[in-house]
């Protein structure tokens, strides 16, 4: 509940915060800062460095390992701002905008700042104390975002979103500092690092492959076509992710400690891991279709008409990342089973894939590109599903038929939006009667053909 509590509430205020922003702001803005996403996050997967997860995973940690996951991640994260400081005016040079330079050397520094609250955000999640992790995002979202909105009215430009993250990771290292009661020793354990990077190395070379596909994107649109594009596309993509990554990070923050339990439990394990995905289906299914199908409506009401490229995206990227926990959920368990070597291949395969129709669809245009976008999704998930059939028994096919009932009336629903809304000239009263009538279709047809899980959704809700 916490969790969900600390996701939904951050999420809440960034979003009330880039709406007030993006309407001060111009696409174009967002675009300048969006080109650096990519070198920003490669880096950032360094402070980690799969160690992270080898700490969670292991059961019988010390305060030795700690400190060990500690001082490497801060000494990794000095190198990589060095590498980042370096490679800033290359940077530049590549997108032709000198600015860039600066930008990219101020918010490498967020790469160091985090590394100094990594380890006490862990032992957090650990201990499941999501409590005062709440209170942390909460109180770094509203004091950076009060100073970017007062920066973003006062002309700012896109320093505005500079200084906001820069602010952030700030203020919630400073109080991840406070509240947590552990401090590092002087200590460094060869023998802790080597057992944990046999685990961890594996998960690095992971995510990097996982972070450097997830920015691809925004790196061949703001070099191929434009900032302006680019902030349409960045944009979109934050909506479409706010309902799909947050529940699959609520799930996965809370269900990878506790599946880790059940690890050696074959059939409790498989049970426990098929109602995750029918309970993860149930809830993101209909917030994606109905977001796909109230795209428009929503876009220009929030953000204004000079958006409107962001609400055609959006329609389609919706349908990419429905499927973004089911995947999140099968790479969990390739982690919970201690299969990462399993778990790079399956990445190495899925981003060779995604990369050639990245290639064949970006001569097609903006909006091809956002098409392949989901045709990549299936792909992958396929893929996905292989190795957990061959673990626990629960393959692609058992998957999409505990889903099936559930995509079949979320795509009714998508289809009765839009046929409801054709009929209807004014956006707000289209967004609020395809509010009403999407939501009260999703229950009733759940109701009468997929009462189970409507009960099981209502009863984890109450409990």
């Amino acid at each position: 509940m916490w969790s969900a509590v600390q996701r939904f509430s951050t999420q809440g205020i960034q979003f009330v915060t880039t709406i007030i922003m993006a309407r001060m702001l111009t696409p174009s803005d967002y675009g300048v800062v969006g080109m650096l996403d990519i070198f920003i996050a490669i880096l950032s997967v360094f402070v980690d460095s799969g160690f992270i997860n080898a700490l969670t995973r292991k059961q019988d940690r010390t305060h030795t390992d700690i400190c060990t996951v500690f001082f490497f991640n801060i000494g990794i994260s000095l190198i990589a701002y060095c590498i980042l400081f370096l490679i800033a005016p290359l940077v530049a040079s590549f997108y032709s905008i000198p600015e860039l330079c600066i930008i990219l050397r101020l918010l490498g520094l967020i790469i160091i700042i985090d590394s100094f609250a990594a380890v006490q955000m862990t032992l957090m999640i650990i201990n499941l104390n999501f409590k005062i992790q709440t209170k942390i995002s909460i109180i770094s979202l509203i004091i950076s975002g009060a100073i970017g909105i007062i920066l973003a009215y006062n002309n700012y430009t896109y320093w505005a979103l500079v200084i906001q993250s820069l602010l952030y990771g700030i203020i919630s290292t400073s109080l991840y500092w406070y509240y947590s009661t552990w401090r590092p020793s002087l200590i460094f354990s060869k023998q802790s690092f080597k057992e944990m990077f046999s685990f961890g190395s594996k998960i690095l070379v992971t995510s990097l492959i996982n972070t450097t596909y997830g920015n691809l994107y925004s790196l061949v649109i703001g070099k191929v076509f434009s900032a302006n594009i680019l902030g349409n596309y960045s944009r979109a993509n934050a909506y479409a992710n706010f309902p799909s990554s947050n529940l699959t990070s609520i799930l996965q923050r809370v269900t990878y400690p506790v599946l880790c339990k059940l690890q050696d439990d074959k059939t409790l394990l498989s049970d426990a891991y098929r109602k995750l995905i029918r309970t993860s289906a149930f809830i993101i299914f209909p917030l994606m279709t109905g977001l796909s199908a109230l795209s428009n409506p929503f876009i220009i009401i929030i953000l204004g008409v000079k958006w409107s490229l962001c609400a055609v995206m959006l329609q389609i990227i919706c349908f990419a990342l429905m499927w973004y926990p089911i995947h999140a959920l099968n790479l969990n368990l390739l982690l919970v089973k201690g299969r990462s070597d399993l778990l790079l291949r399956t990445e190495i395969i899925k981003k060779i894939i995604g990369i050639i129709v990245l290639c064949i669809s970006v001569p097609l245009g903006i909006i091809a590109l956002c098409y392949s976008g989901i045709l990549t999704s299936i792909i992958c998930l396929i893929i996905n599903t292989y190795y957990t059939g061959k673990l626990i028994n629960v393959g692609f096919n058992r998957q999409m038929l505990d889903i099936s009932l559930t995509f079949i009336i979320s795509i009714s629903m998508w289809g009765l939006i839009l046929f409801v809304n054709s009929f209807i000239d004014n956006i707000l009263l289209q967004m609020i009667v395809g509010i009403i009538v999407g939501s009260s279709f999703y229950l009733i047809v759940s109701y009468l053909f997929n009462k189970k899980e409507l009960i099981n959704v209502l009863s984890l809700i109450r409990k």
